[in-house]
C-alpha cells in the first residue's frame, strides 16, 4: 500500500480512537466527519486514500450514521480535489498559449517580431513548415519573408502576384483559404515558378489567413505540411485569431520603427516620438498585466476586470446573441470597437465566428490608446476561448484514439497502451466496466441525427474525462470505459450513465454493461469481449422496451448467463441462492435442502414435510427464514425460477447436498 495510503489509515484509526475515548462516542454524530478528508486534501493524497477513514469506520462498527456522515464528507472531498485538479490541468494548457502573448508584447524588433509570429504559429497547428508573406505596395505583389521549418531556398525566395498561388489568393481577397493537397486544387491559379518551389519544398497542405489591420491586408500568415491534412474550423478559426494579434504586432513594430526614424528629424518629431512610445508603453503593460493574468489560471471574466481597471470603467463580456446585433456585427467586420450609445463594443471573434463582445459600458468618450487597449483585450479573450475549447477537444481525441486501440489492435504493445493510459490519468489495471450507449430519439433527418450523435459523444467524452475514463464513437452510438469503485456495481454504473447523458443531450440514452472486468490489458480481446458483452446488454434492454435505462447482464437473472461473455454460473449462484448457502454453511442448517425439497413438491409444505420427515412447523420456520434472506418476493413466478435454476447449478457444480427424504 502507497505510504501517503499508510499515514492516511493510520490518521483516521487515531482519530477513531479519540472519537471512542469521548463520553458521547456511542451516539451517532457527523461531527469531525470532514477532518480525515480535509488532512488527505492538503497533503495532495491519491483519491484511493479517501476510502481508508470510511472503510476503518466500517471495520471498527461506527455507527451507520458516523459512516454515511463519512460517505459524504468524502463525496465531498473527492469533488474538491477533482476541482482542483482541473484547475491546476487548465493553467498548465493555457499558459503555452498565453507565452506568445506576453512575449509578443515585449518585443520591439520587427525581424523578432515576426520570427516570433512564424514559430509561435507553426508550434501552435503542429505542422512542418509555417512562414509569412509580407505585401509590398510598390509592386504590388506578396513576397516571403520569414520562414520556420522550410529546407528549399528556392522557395524561401518566392515572390506572388496578387491572385497567383493560394498566398497570392489570399492576399488579394483578404480571406483565408485552405487546401488539402495544392496541386490537386485549381482555385487559385497555378505558376510554374509557384509550383516549383511548392514542390521543392515537398508541401501538400497549406493553410493561409491573411493579416489585417483593419481593412487593409498587409500580408498572410501560412501554416503547411508535407502530407495531406484537413485543418479543422477550429484550427482555421485559431490561427485567423492568431494571424489577428500578429498583425497588431506588427502594427506596433511599425510605428515604433517610425518613431524611431522621426527622431532624426526635427524637434517637433521628437514630441510625437514621446507620445506615441507612451501609447506604446501603455498597450504594452496592458498587455503584460493581461498575460500575467492568464498564465495565473484568470479566466475571460478576470480579463474583463483587468481592463475595467485599466480603462477606469466597466467591462464585460457578454455572449454574441445578448449583444447588440448591428454593432457586433460592425465590430467583427471593421476589426475595431465600434461606439453604440453611451457603450463600446469590441467583438470577441476566431475568423467567421463570433464568439461574443466586451463590452464597455458608459464611457462615451474613449481616446484611441483606450480603444486600442478595448480591441486587444477582445483578441486575448477570444484566444482564452479558442484555447479551453482547443485542448479539451483535443484531450476528448487522445482518449477517443486510446480506446480504440483497446479495442481493435491485437498487436499493440501493452506497455505502450499503458504509457499513454498514464498520460491520461487512466489506470488499466484497475477494475472497469465496458458501457455501450445510444442515442433512442431517432429522427430522419440525416442532419440532425449525426448532431445528436455528435453531442453524445462529447457528453460521453466529458464524463469519461472527469471520472478518469475513455470514450470514443462506435458503432452508431459511444463506447466508454470507466473505472468502478469500490462498492460499485456494474448495473449501477450503467444506470447513472444512461442518465446523466440523456440529461446532457435532452433524449434518452440506452446503455448496456459489461461484467467488471480486470487487468485490461492481460489479453488482447479483453476490452473487445466486454464491448460485446455491453452492446447484448444494450440490445437486451432496447428488446424489453426498456429505452433509456441501463443495466448489466448481473441484473437480468438467469438471463444474464446467455449475455455475459464468461458464463458466470458461480456469480449467477451466488446472486441468487448466496445467503441461503451462506447461512447453511455458518450455522449447519439444511435451508438448501429444505428449498429443494419445497420445489420438488411443488411447493407444499404438507408434502415437504413428509419429503423431509420433519414436522410441519420445522418448513414453516425453514421457509421463513429463506424468505428472510432472500427477500419477501422469492415465490413470485419470476423469482421461483431463477431460484430453482441456481439450485440446480449449485448441485452440478459439485457441492453435493442430500437428496430430499434422505438423511
Amino acid at each position: 500500500m502507497p505510504r501517503d495510503h499508510l499515514q492516511s489509515a493510520d490518521r483516521s484509526a487515531s482519530a477513531a480512537a479519540a472519537d471512542r475515548s469521548r463520553p458521547d462516542a456511542g451516539r451517532p454524530a457527523a461531527d469531525g466527519a470532514e477532518a480525515p478528508f480535509l488532512e488527505l486534501l492538503a497533503r495532495g493524497a491519491a483519491a484511493e486514500a479517501y476510502e481508508q477513514p470510511v472503510l476503518l469506520a466500517r471495520a471498527e462498527g461506527r455507527p451507520a450514521e458516523r459512516v454515511a456522515a463519512l460517505e459524504r464528507a468524502k463525496l465531498l472531498a473527492l469533488r474538491v480535489r477533482s476541482e482542483i485538479e482541473g484547475r491546476r490541468r487548465r493553467e498548465a494548457e493555457l499558459s503555452a498559449l498565453f507565452e506568445t502573448a506576453h512575449d509578443l508584447a515585449g518585443l520591439r524588433d520587427l525581424d523578432a517580431v515576426l520570427r516570433a509570429i512564424v514559430q509561435r504559429a507553426r508550434s501552435l497547428l503542429g505542422t512542418d513548415v509555417a512562414y509569412l508573406s509580407l505585401n509590398d505596395p510598390e509592386r504590388g505583389d506578396t513576397y516571403m519573408r520569414v520562414t520556420e521549418g522550410s529546407v528549399a531556398a528556392r522557395f524561401q525566395q518566392l515572390r506572388l502576384g496578387m491572385g497567383e498561388g493560394l498566398g497570392g489568393l489570399v492576399a488579394q481577397t483578404a480571406r483565408p483559404y485552405v487546401t488539402d493537397d495544392y496541386f490537386r486544387d485549381d482555385r487559385f491559379q497555378h505558376t510554374h515558378s509557384i509550383d516549383s518551389g511548392v514542390r521543392d519544398e515537398g508541401l501538400v497542405a497549406i493553410l493561409g489567413v491573411p493579416l489585417t489591420l483593419g481593412d487593409h491586408v498587409i500580408g498572410v500568415l501560412f501554416a503547411a505540411d508535407r502530407r495531406s491534412r484537413v485543418f479543422e474550423r477550429e484550427q482555421i478559426a485559431l490561427l485567423g485569431s492568431f494571424a489577428a494579434l500578429a498583425a497588431a504586432a506588427i502594427d506596433t513594430a511599425n510605428l515604433l520603427a517610425e518613431t524611431r526614424e522621426a527622431l532624426s528629424g526635427l524637434e517637433r518629431a521628437n514630441e510625437i516620438i514621446q507620445d506615441r512610445s507612451a501609447v506604446i508603453e501603455r498597450a504594452s503593460d496592458v498587455h503584460d498585466r493581461l498575460a500575467e493574468l492568464v498564465l495565473r489560471g484568470g479566466g475571460v471574466h478576470d480579463v474583463a476586470a483587468a481592463v475595467s481597471q485599466v480603462l477606469d470603467g466597466t467591462v464585460e463580456f457578454t455572449e454574441a446573441p445578448a449583444a447588440p446585433a448591428r454593432a457586433l456585427e460592425s465590430s467583427r467586420a471593421e476589426g475595431h470597437a465600434v461606439r453604440h450609445g453611451d457603450d463600446w463594443i469590441a467583438a470577441v471573434a476566431a475568423g467567421d465566428e463570433l464568439l461574443g463582445a466586451l463590452v464597455l459600458r458608459g464611457h462615451p468618450g474613449l481616446d484611441p490608446v483606450d480603444q486600442r487597449t478595448l480591441e486587444r483585450a477582445a483578441m486575448v479573450t477570444s484566444l482564452l476561448l479558442l484555447a479551453r475549447r482547443s485542448a479539451a477537444e483535443a484531450e476528448q481525441r487522445v482518449r477517443g484514439e486510446l480506446l480504440d486501440d483497446l479495442l481493435d489492435a491485437r498487436d499493440r504493445d501493452p506497455r505502450l497502451l499503458r504509457d499513454r493510459a498514464t498520460r491520461l490519468r487512466a489506470d488499466l489495471d484497475a477494475t472497469h466496466a465496458v458501457l455501450a450507449a445510444r442515442l433512442e430519439g431517432g429522427t430522419a433527418d440525416a442532419d440532425q441525427e449525426a448532431d445528436a450523435r455528435r453531442r453524445l459523444w462529447a457528453a460521453a467524452s466529458h464524463l469519461a474525462a472527469t471520472r478518469h475514463g475513455l470514450a470514443a464513437a462506435r458503432d452508431g452510438g459511444t463506447v466508454l470505459l470507466l473505472p468502478l469503485t469500490p462498492g460499485d456495481t456494474a448495473t449501477g454504473l450503467a444506470r447513472r450513465t444512461a442518465r446523466e447523458l440523456g440529461t446532457a443531450v435532452h433524449e434518452p440514452v440506452t446503455v448496456g454493461a459489461s461484467a467488471p472486468v480486470g487487468r485490461l490489458l492481460a489479453r488482447p480481446d479483453t476490452v473487445a469481449s466486454a464491448y460485446a458483452e455491453a452492446r447484448r446488454c444494450l440490445d437486451t434492454l432496447r428488446l424489453l422496451g426498456r429505452a433509456g435505462d441501463g443495466s448489466a447482464a448481473e441484473n437480468f437473472g438467469f438471463l444474464g448467463l446467455l449475455l455475459a461473455g464468461e458464463r458466470d454460473i458461480a456469480g449467477f449462484v451466488d446472486r441468487t441462492i448466496g445467503g441461503v448457502v451462506a447461512y447453511d454453511e455458518r450455522r449447519g442448517t439444511e435451508l438448501l435442502r429444505t428449498l429443494d425439497a419445497y420445489f420438488a413438491c411443488g411447493m407444499s409444505p404438507a408434502r415437504t414435510k413428509d419429503e423431509l420427515h420433519v414436522h410441519v412447523n420445522t418448513v414453516a420456520q425453514r421457509l421463513d427464514r429463506v424468505g428472510r434472506l432472500l427477500g419477501d418476493d422469492w415465490q413470485s413466478p419470476e423469482r421461483a425460477l431463477e431460484i430453482q435454476l441456481a439450485l440446480r447449478l449449485h448441485r452440478l457444480s459439485g457441492v453435493t447436498q442430500p437428496p430430499p427424504g434422505q438423511h
